[in-house]
């Protein structure tokens, strides 16, 4: 098997919960070694979201944490402690990235922040992933993927005109903010770090990061001056040929922007009169007459005539057919893996970035909590006595014991 792209990369991840978890599992996919750094007490809260495969309770592994976690390895080190931070200035020595996202301050405050960890490895690169950044009048709140929707006006443009703001099922701010933001910047540091030789800090902020999501439509009001409002942007419902319809049992969507693709629609369902009304807004007689089309056929109907009409026509799919379909299974998206302690594979999302040479694997599940302390740190040049220490002074804890249960929201 030949490499994969980010083999030799070494990522401490002390990150909890989605954005970074998603970070560091397209890391380890594509060939990273991450390490997450996880506290002496619960782990990653992530571990606690319900629902849990059959048997895995007591290893804390729950679906949703599993989801984000393959090809990782578990540490668990007390940040409270004095060996505990000895322990992490030993292991960013020999690391190449380190991913957090803790409040701003917070591990300045207890001895291993930034300028700490550039004293014991200048070449590091030091992520930072927060809700508004390392500086600002918002530096120090708390914050979710949807308080940062709201501030940088996506949630506000996002839903019909006279609805109300309408909630993504995908965390856009975590992820596309937050995580690939992350990513990117990772990437690029290290890349520079190939000529300079030295590491830099990466402040990614989800607030940043969904705002930038706003590209053509905020570009749009620079040029033109004019605030659009909820229902104003096109390719957010504004025109009928780019929107969701209802059909006889159930949604279709059709974004046919492009004249030729609208054309073919109009041409296909007999209404050639309708080409010209392409851009015609929500409510007006153009939009009436289509909405009552598309109520005329079932979903499987249009999909046949989507297949004959070239135009940008898809149908809305609920999750579980989603997931079966010829589309996902051919693009190899949905992996199955076996976990210890669960009786049948369990499945996930499969990699998303798609290499012709050196292909993202799946290789290993995600851990138990603090099951690869003792190995990480003997491989980190520790002795047996000195870990037995370690373990008993509190400043790290071996695999969690059988039977430890934590709550997601507390």
């Amino acid at each position: 098997m030949s490499a994969l792209p980010l083999d030799g990369v070494r990522v401490l991840d002390l990150s909890r919960l989605l954005p970074g978890g998603f970070c560091t599992l397209l890391l380890g996919d594509l060939g990273a070694d991450v390490l997450k750094v996880e506290d002496t007490g619960m782990g990653d809260y992530v571990r606690w979201a319900p629902p849990y495969y059959e048997g895995a309770e007591d290893s804390a592994k729950s679906a949703m944490f599993l989801a984000l976690n393959r090809n990782k390895r578990s540490i668990r080190i007390n940040l409270k402690e004095d060996g505990g931070r000895d322990v992490l200035l030993r292991l960013a020595r020999e690391c190449d990235v380190l991913l957090e996202s803790f409040r701003p301050g917070v591990l300045e405050r207890l001895g291993v922040g930034y300028e700490r960890l550039r004293e014991e490895n200048p070449g590091l690169v030091y992520c930072a992933i927060t809700g508004y950044g390392q500086d600002g009048p918002y530096r120090d709140r708390s914050g979710h993927d949807l308080n940062y929707l709201g501030l940088t006006g996506l949630l506000g443009l996002t839903g019909d005109r006279d609805g109300p703001p309408v909630q993504s099922a995908g965390q856009i701010a975590d992820l596309g903010g937050g995580a690939l933001m992350a990513a990117v910047g990772i990437l690029a540091a290290l890349r520079e770090r190939d000529r300079s030789g030295e590491g830099q800090l990466v402040d990614v902020s989800m607030a940043d990061g969904s705002l930038a999501w706003l590209a053509m439509v905020a570009g749009r009001y620079f040029a033109e001056g004019a605030t659009p409002r909820r229902g104003d942007p096109e390719l957010a419902g504004a025109i009928v040929c780019y929107r969701p319809y209802e059909c006889a049992d159930g949604w279709v969507t059709l974004g046919a922007l492009e004249p030729k693709f609208w054309a073919a629609w109009c041409r296909g369902v007999g209404r050639e009169d309708l080409i010209e009304k392409q851009f015609e807004r929500p409510g007006s007689a153009a939009h009436e007459a289509v909405r009552a089309i598309f109520m005329e056929r079932t979903r499987e109907q249009w999909q046949a005539f989507a297949s004959e009409h070239d135009c940008c026509l898809e149908p809305v799919l609920d999750l579980d057919e989603a997931l079966d379909s010829a589309l996902v299974r051919s693009r190899e998206m949905v992996v199955e893996l076996d976990q210890p302690g669960v009786e049948t594979p369990v499945r996930q999302l499969g990699p998303p970035i798609k290499l012709s040479r050196t292909p993202a694997g799946v290789r290993e599940p995600g851990p138990a909590l603090g099951e690869h302390t003792h190995e990480v740190l003997r491989d980190a040049g520790y002795s047996d006595d000195e870990i037995a220490a370690l373990e008993s002074s509190g400043a790290v804890a071996g695999p969690a014991e059988a039977g430890l249960h934590g709550s997601f929201m507390g």
